[in-house]
């Protein structure tokens, strides 16, 4: 048996990994350390806290005695990283929390994991050869894109929020332990999330909650920024394949290819809704739109050739298929009936 330690799974993208690795993976047990901030849910991995492969430790990644304790107890020839602070507006507001989970955080798992992996830089120990770190990251880490063009793993980095500069931070020190360490590490910058499990906060969930409570749904400014959309479990498939197949040192871009506006995203959302869910007006007379949030970001667009070149990677949902599932599951979860 492989035992990988994954961070952060009680949150939205690694709840969905969490089932798809054990499913697919049956020689691999999955510990799950997650601190349970407010982005974190039991419920969103309920379904496998009884699989004896699974197990969950509530704590947190910055604290070395407990991350050493883990990695000696369990044996860890794997790490998965996605625990982050990731709401940018909450990353406006308190930054300095930002800082301490996604730089001071990362800095620890990767030493405690280079320390137990490594006799001396560019020398693994016999019985960890094949361990790798995988850093999940964003693509909020290049900045903004102008009408055309797409980030490539050659963008530069130009983090414009406190959320997107700790990520860029973390991605360097990452970057360090590959270059100064010889560290198996592979990192993937993501667009966009959505699908099921998703945070209620969120574009998207905000809008279905909304919607079905007669509530005004909110959008910053004039809701033509525009965001790449990747189906949550293509992220997983993406994550699985960068994991287990991607080169030592290198970087992965995974993006949906789903550009839209969030006018669009809304306007798509309230359209389905009024049909699966008619009233007497149409969903989207809630729409409000509110003072822009500061630093927002015009555009985001990844270019995922690398990864779907090198790896096969593709994406099997569009928005227009992957959407009418993510409010198919919002719907059951407010427990309305369609």
């Amino acid at each position: 048996m492989t035992n990988i330690l994954l961070t952060g799974c009680a949150g939205f993208i690694g709840s969905n990994l969490v089932p798809y690795f054990l499913n697919k993976y049956p020689d691999y047990n999955l510990i799950n350390l997650d601190l349970l901030t407010y982005a974190g849910n039991l419920e969103n991995i309920k379904e496998c806290e009884d699989n004896p492969r699974y197990k969950f430790i509530k704590g947190d990644i910055c604290n070395r005695e407990l991350v050493e304790f883990i990695f000696n107890e369990y044996n860890i020839q794997g790490v998965i990283h996605f625990a982050a602070e990731s709401h940018v507006d909450n990353s406006i507001k308190n930054p300095g929390v930002f800082v301490q989970t996604n730089v001071n955080g990362t800095f620890t798992l990767l030493d405690v994991a280079y320390k137990q992996w490594m006799q001396k830089p560019f020398t693994c120990k016999e019985k960890y050869k094949g361990s790798r770190f995988h850093h999940i990251s964003t693509d909020e880490v290049y900045g903004t894109l102008g009408g055309s063009g797409l980030f490539t793993e050659k963008t530069p980095y130009a983090p414009n929020s406190p959320y997107s500069a700790s990520k860029a931070s973390s991605d360097m020190i990452v970057r360090s332990y590959i270059k100064t360490y010889g560290l198996d590490c592979v990192i993937t910058n993501c667009s966009n999330n959505y699908g099921p499990k998703q945070h209620d906060e969120k574009l998207i969930p905000t809008i279905i909650r909304n919607a079905l409570q007669g509530d005004t749904i909110p959008i910053y400014g004039d809701g033509k920024n525009i965001r790449d959309w990747l189906y949550v479990l293509d992220h997983c498939k993406g994550i699985d394949l960068v994991y287990h197949k991607g080169k030592k040192g290198q970087t992965y871009n995974i993006g949906g290819g789903n550009e839209r506006t969030n006018l669009q995203i809304v306007d798509k959302i309230c359209s389905i809704l009024d049909e699966k869910m008619p009233q007497q007006k149409s969903y989207k007379g809630l729409i409000t739109f509110l003072e822009d949030r500061a630093g927002h970001d015009k555009r985001y667009g990844i270019d995922a050739t690398k990864i779907e070149n090198e790896l096969g990677w593709k994406a099997d949902e569009n928005f227009e298929s992957g959407i009418v599932k993510t409010i198919e599951w919002y719907l059951k979860k407010y427990g309305v009936n369609k």
